[in-house]
């Protein structure tokens, strides 16, 4: 029982629970259930149904989220970037009677992808959705949203049906003639109000304040006779129980975008988690976050819910306002349900035009500018990552392909940039007992030949790291192969350093490996690497710097020792060093011409060594 109990956090909070934090949980989950109310009103009929579901999903998924959940601010509920998503895989049912069926088992399927990818813990699998994939998805949503309420604002009626973004802007346009100044006025109104309400003070709920007056404005004056479209009844405060279809066919048909809404919902979920965490000290587990988020939406699919994710502007809102609990959040779904009850008379009265307002408000706000700025100015990659996934938002026919887009693009610059194997030579430096970094051409011909390998080695650099180990090999009697700022080597990587093994023992000479930690050599076990090199010319990682790098030389000069080789290769370090430069010239340019360039060069000069001072070993 206590294993099952561990993944419902709630129970510890309530069991823990202190009296003296009840009254900051309170005052936060009023404030957000207060500025819930108009958002997911709006998030509803950006979703493309009626403001009914958005209130009963922030009934349900923030009492579900608060109580399953890991974050003790974290407010789930219907959110701007998700409800967009729906609307782009709910398109091809508008006015099918299996709309209803089709969008509630969309919620759940999203809930059950989330919730099995916690249970599995992947947690870690969000990372690979990069911050530019989001900061230019967001925006993008944002211009959809906008062009989208667009007829709704100016007060003109289109016909129901399946219509893209561009379609729907063009046919606005077509009808511009029957534009309705009262609904626009009011639509304007609400903008107004929001954003002169956040100007003055950031905690007036401006798109609350701003619906009020509508309201009071359309029961007072009867602005509905002039044609100006009102929500309508709220059939029931209390979210409704709905039985779910479980069709195969519906659900092979919905796969695909549950997947992309699960995912991104799930991005945004430990995004604002850990950016909140950064500042309560919460130590966060995003699988049970994973888990959370999961059973809020399956659970919210059987009450009329549409999917939901967490909400940055609501959460912020229930850590400034002081929650110490995850119970604050419990309080908010189930105080939006109360004031609906009161409320839900008054709720008919408000004016389409006016929510479309406030949809305005949070589509400009949804283009992060200083997020865009930092993007384009840190890195090139990431700024065409964001401005791909960006367009592709606005033109695809649908919004799945912007994020994969987005995510393949990641994909493809990451492999791009890691193509190449960090491949360094070394040669000791007698004076001081170091090392320091020299150029191919110096080493290839030494006695002792040191290969400092760095980095991820995998598939992807295999081909480059083959082509500079190639360059490094030369007449030397030891390779020495360093691993210690190896972070990861795959089985092609190992096949690589394999080949290149085989072909120094086929000329008799060897190969060391120093630097190497303990579950890299597993793997290099696991791949006979061992077995090649010998356990006697392994050298494991030390954490005194250069200590392996030094027992492996010395190991290096002891085997030189038996490797026949021509006069100039089988000169050892110190021998080299020993020679004057004047003196060594004469009798060796005879013999190879390198040898002149290498002992000309100032190797030991104490301005290299300040300049080519290697010392990450």
């Amino acid at each position: 029982m206590q294993g099952v109990l561990k993944f419902i956090p709630i129970v510890e909070t309530i069991s823990t629970y202190k009296k003296e934090h009840f009254r900051f949980d309170f005052i936060a989950a009023l404030t957000v259930a207060v500025v819930a109310l108009p958002q997911s009103m709006a998030y509803a009929i950006i979703a493309g149904v009626e403001p009914v579901y958005g209130l009963y999903s922030a009934i349900v998924l923030s009492i579900l989220g608060s109580m399953f959940g890991n974050s003790n601010h974290l407010a789930t509920g219907p959110t701007n970037a998700i409800s967009l998503l729906i609307a782009s895989n709910m398109s091809v049912y508008v006015g099918k009677p299996n709309f209803f069926e089709m969008l509630f088992m969309l919620t759940f399927l999203a809930g059950v992808i989330q919730f099995s990818m916690g249970v599995f813990k992947l947690g870690k699998l969000v990372n690979y959705v990069s911050h530019s994939v989001i900061v230019g998805f967001t925006a993008g949503a944002g211009v959809i949203i906008a062009l989208g309420q667009l007829n709704q604002l100016l007060g003109i009626s289109l016909e129901k049906g399946s219509h893209s973004t561009l379609d729907k802007v063009a046919a606005t346009f077509g009808h511009i003639g029957e534009l309705n100044y009262y609904a626009l006025g009011l639509g304007l109104l609400t903008i107004v109000v929001s954003v002169t309400a956040k100007k003055i003070n950031k905690n007036i709920p401006g798109a609350l304040l701003s619906l009020v007056i509508c309201v009071i404005l359309v029961m007072t004056l009867g602005l509905d006779r002039y044609g100006i479209k009102l929500t309508g009844e709220i059939p029931s405060a209390i979210p409704p129980f709905t039985m779910l279809n479980f069709n195969l066919h519906n659900i092979g048909e919905l796969m695909n975008g549950a997947l992309v809404i699960a995912v991104i919902g799930l991005v945004e979920a430990v995004s604002i988690s850990k950016a909140i965490s950064a500042q309560s000290m919460q130590k966060l587990d995003s699988n049970q976050e994973f888990i959370g988020q999961g059973v809020a939406n399956m659970g919210g699919a059987f009450f009329g819910c549409i999917a939901g994710s967490g909400s940055f502007t609501r959460s912020a809102i229930t850590f400034q306002n002081g929650a110490v609990t995850r119970l604050s959040g419990v309080l908010a779904g189930v105080l939006v349900m109360v004031i609906l009850l009161f409320m839900a008379p008054f709720a008919k009265f408000i004016p389409n035009a006016a929510l479309a307002g406030v949809i305005m408000v949070v589509a400009y706000s949804m283009v992060d500018k200083e997020a865009f700025k930092k993007v384009f100015r840190s890195n090139k990659n990431d700024a065409a990552i964001m401005t791909v996934t960006f367009v592709t938002t606005i033109l695809a026919p649908e919004l799945e392909y912007a994020i994969y887009g987005g995510i393949l693009i990641s994909l493809f610059l990451f492999l791009k940039d890691n193509g190449n194997a960090s491949v360094r030579m070394l040669s000791p430096l007698k004076k001081d007992d170091s090392f320091i970094e020299t150029d191919i051409q110096r080493t290839a011909h030494a006695p002792i030949s040191i290969i400092q390998l760095e980095g991820n080695l995998f598939f992807g650099n295999s081909s480059d790291l083959d082509e500079k180990l190639a360059n490094a090999y030369g007449t030397a009697g030891v390779y020495i192969l360093e691993f210690k700022a190896v972070t990861m080597m795959d089985i092609t990587a190992m096949e690589t350093l394999e080949n290149f093994i085989a072909r120094v023992h086929r000329e008799g000479r060897k190969v060391l490996l120093c630097g190497v930690r303990r579950e890299l050599k597993e793997k290099m076990e696991r791949c006979h690497m061992i077995g090649h090199v010998g356990e006697s010319n392994i050298f494991f990682a030390e954490n005194e710097v250069f200590k392996s790098l030094k027992n492996s030389l010395r190991r290096a000069e002891v085997l030189l020792k038996g490797i026949s080789l021509p006069e100039p290769v089988v000169q050892t370090a110190e021998k080299v060093a020993a020679i004057p430069a004047a003196a060594a010239v004469s009798p060796f340019k005879r013999i190879s011409g390198w040898m002149e360039k290498f002992l000309q060069e100032p190797f030991y000069q104490a301005e290299m060594l300040k300049t080519q001072a290697f010392g990450r070993n």
